[in-house]
């Protein structure tokens, strides 16, 4: 049974998919009123896991991190990276790849949601409202420049590379 930080979160990032899938309905160009409330949105869903999420439960495990917390924040930093230029489709469609294992690492029954419900055991209800509580992120312009390209590819291929235990032992993520 889903608690209410993980109704909240899995509601949010529905919600993102959504309005991604809208953005380019129309592969000839994107819609970019659906992809500017899907760009801010998913920057405050980050913040809410970076600020809210993966501290309380490393706090919460005595200072130890959660073993997937290093794949999500070389995610976090990958999606936050191809938010920065003009959208194309090629940047929706990486968006997209990495939204589809980055939501199964959150989502599922051994996700982090249900990990953070379980270690905030009967405070639950207060960790879901700071999750909620947090603002909305200001949103720069598109930047076009010349190096966030390369800047991107690092950032995709740091979180290519980053490891991720499996059962005893580890794999690198293709």
């Amino acid at each position: 049974m889903k608690g209410p930080l993980t109704k909240f979160l899995a509601g949010d990032q529905a919600r993102l998919d959504a309005l991604l899938r809208r953005a380019v309905a129309n592969p000839a160009l994107v819609d970019r009123s659906a992809y500017e409330e899907f760009r801010a949105g998913l920057l405050r869903h980050i913040a809410m896991e970076e600020k809210v999420l993966l501290p309380d439960a490393r706090r919460r495990r005595g200072g130890d991190p959660l073993p997937v917390a290093r794949q999500l924040r070389a995610d976090h930093a990958a999606l936050a990276s191809l938010l920065v230029p003009t959208p194309t489709s090629a940047i929706v469609d990486t968006i997209r790849g990495i939204l589809d294992s980055h939501n199964q690492l959150e989502e599922g029954p051994d996700g982090l949601y249900a990990i953070c419900e379980q270690l905030a055991g009967s405070e639950v209800e207060d960790l879901a409202a700071r999750a909620q509580a947090v603002p909305e992120v200001p949103v720069a312009p598109h930047f076009d420049g010349p190096r966030v390209h390369e800047h991107i590819a690092n950032l995709l291929n740091a979180r290519t590379n980053t490891v991720l235990p499996i059962g005893r032992g580890t794999r690198h993520r293709p």
